[in-house]
């Protein structure tokens, strides 16, 4: 789901229609081919997100859609957005065969944007089920993020870290910025009363002086 605030489009499903084989004359015979039509609001196009739906006995469904792009010229165009995805491990077992399922926006072959139709072709080749069909169709629109939440949601995270930063492990701010101004402090006298007379060497009895030392 893209979000829990994105509702489904208000659609219309029509029943379900079976492809029969020959003619009523010499006797039609199931082709295992069904149609789904889903009608979407009249003028106004769909970027789709999601495809949603619980299985019902149907080994495989391909996704169609009718599309037309702002400023195309002449009438809408269907194309295949996503062929024969597999529903069922095995037509002949009911493993999956009533499954809740759902088709991404990522997981089809063209951009599903600016479309008025969407057109589901079920196929079931066993003949150990009579019917098959999808229910609880629901197509949810894909939503733009808001740039500026993202921003606010962002500044908001820097706050919160900056009010509650992690000291554990580091020495007391406080107790630094003291040993720091003492050093600075020390270090003023010494360039004050820092002699140009030379002092020779600093051993004394073949070893440093180290309070000579700490002068330098």
């Amino acid at each position: 789901m893209s979000g829990e605030d994105v509702q489904p489009v208000s659609c219309s499903i029509k029943p379900p229609v079976y492809l029969q084989m020959g003619d009523s004359e010499t006797g039609a015979a199931p082709s295992g081919v069904c149609v789904v039509d889903v009608a979407l609001p009249f003028g106004k196009p769909v970027n789709i997100q999601e495809i949603t739906f619980k299985n019902y006995y149907t080994a495989y469904v391909t996704v169609r859609l009718l599309r037309k792009s702002p400023g195309q010229e002449g009438p809408a165009k269907w194309c295949t957005a996503l062929r024969d995805l597999p529903l069922m491990d095995n037509p002949h077992t009911e493993a999956g065969s009533q499954d809740y399922c759902s088709v991404h926006r990522a997981q089809m072959q063209v951009e599903p944007d600016h479309v008025t139709s969407v057109r589901l072709i079920l196929r079931q080749p066993s003949s150990a089920w009579l019917t098959f069909s999808l229910e609880e169709v629901n197509i949810f629109p894909h939503v733009e993020p808001n740039p500026e939440k993202e921003v606010s949601d962002w500044l908001s995270d820097l706050t919160l870290v900056d009010q509650h930063p992690d000291l554990e492990g580091l020495p007391d701010p406080q107790t630094v910025s003291s040993s720091i101004q003492q050093m600075w402090a020390l270090t003023e006298v010494m360039q004050t009363n820092q002699t140009t007379a030379s002092i020779g060497r600093y051993d004394v009895d073949g070893c440093y002086d180290i309070n000579l030392l700490s002068l330098t």
